[in-house]
């Protein structure tokens, strides 16, 4: 029944990724679940489903999920300037093309942080970041990292553009803030727990890090390596909680929170999951969107195009798990893997359409 689908996967495994584990559900019961190949390559160790992955930037639909919680309970508002939680973000300057700083015109609003527009950049070793790590000795928590950031010229002004870039992680400071919670205590009280999200959860100490599958980077020639199972890259400090890349779950957990979706009412009204999966882009510059061929931006996520083709929406990780929802035929589907790199990641994009030729929807 599923033979696209198994070809597209198996099709991973000679890329290089060890192994992966897919689920799809349909009207709210399972219709697959298969894992392929090893969770540690070196050691032969075969895939059993169960294993914990950095989630990266799936963590960011995660993170938008609780900041649109907040909206419905009245205590943020999309309108609202960045600056009424982060009073550092109210001046803020912004480097033109020749170098040249000027003064900001717009104001970061709450919903550019949502839409990836707020003018911010993905570098993790800026100046002003590389300073709050030795102030804080190494500590870096979520938001005086996120206040250090707006030391930093935005790239562009907001509201004129979309760029990948740390939005997500200054949200999860507005979460923090907002809700007088830290990220991952929020998080927990509001998705994990209520969801039965189990094995879900952020900042790892070093003794549970073998609950991690292994994972693998490709390297500048082109081959795998072991980089242990801490996350790369976006953890800027010990007590930092990354919106846009900390948390780490199972295939398990997530499809539960993609269900959740689904479904509305539960977590998040079916009107705010309908807000976040409608296409908020065509009025602004998105060349740098990756995805531009064939889908949408909403808020945090990849979205359906008006009038396009294709109908799911979700997002990805560095390490190209992926997760979709297809609204209007009661489907999720996770993609889980741990492979950094990955050449010909573009595929992972196919998975939601082999399900649909699969099931005959398409």
């Amino acid at each position: 029944m599923f033979s696209n689908l198994d070809a597209i996967l198996d099709k991973f495994l000679t890329l290089g990724v060890p192994g992966n584990d897919c689920v799809v559900y349909k009207d709210g019961e399972c219709i697959y679940r298969k894992q392929r190949g090893f969770s540690d390559a070196e050691n032969q160790i075969k895939m059993n489903g169960k294993e914990r992955y950095n989630l990266y930037s799936n963590s960011k639909f995660i993170t938008c999920a609780a900041a649109m919680q907040l909206i419905e309970k009245g205590i943020i508002s999309l309108d609202d300037p960045l600056y009424d939680y982060i009073p550092e973000f109210k001046k803020m300057q912004v480097k033109n093309p020749d170098g040249s700083i000027v003064d900001a015109k717009n104001t970061i609003k709450i919903s550019d942080l949502f839409k990836m527009t707020a003018g911010f950049s993905y570098w993790l070793d800026a100046p002003s970041l590389i300073e709050a790590r030795k102030t804080t000795n190494g500590k870096m928590p979520t938001v005086e990292a996120m206040r250090a950031l707006a030391n930093e010229p935005l790239q562009f002004e907001p509201s004129t553009k979309w760029e990948y870039s740390l939005c997500h992680d200054v949200l999860g400071a507005v979460i923090e803030i907002a809700s007088k919670k830290r990220l991952s205590e929020y998080i927990k009280e509001n998705i994990f727990d209520p969801l039965g999200m189990t094995n879900s959860t952020y900042n790892l100490p070093d003794e549970k890090l073998d609950t991690v599958c292994a994972q693998y980077r490709r390297d500048e020639n082109g081959v795998r390596q072991n980089c242990g199972t801490q996350i790369c890259y976006y953890k800027l400090g010990s007590e930092y909680e990354s919106g846009g890349a900390g948390c780490i779950s199972t295939v398990d957990d997530y499809i539960k929170f993609l269900e959740a979706i689904r479904k509305g009412d539960s977590i998040l009204s079916a009107e705010s999951v309908k807000l976040m999966a409608t296409d908020a882009l065509e009025s602004i510059n998105h060349a740098g969107y990756w995805f531009a061929d064939k889908y949408g931006y909403g808020l945090g996520i990849r979205t359906p195009k008006k009038n396009g083709e294709r109908i799911d929406f979700g997002w990805d990780g560095a390490a190209h798990a992926a997760g979709a929802v297809v609204l209007e035929h009661n489907i999720t589907m996770y993609y889980g893997q741990h492979y950094l790199g990955m050449p010909d990641d573009y595929l992972k994009r196919d998975i939601i359409e082999c399900i649909l030729k699969d099931l005959k929807l398409k």
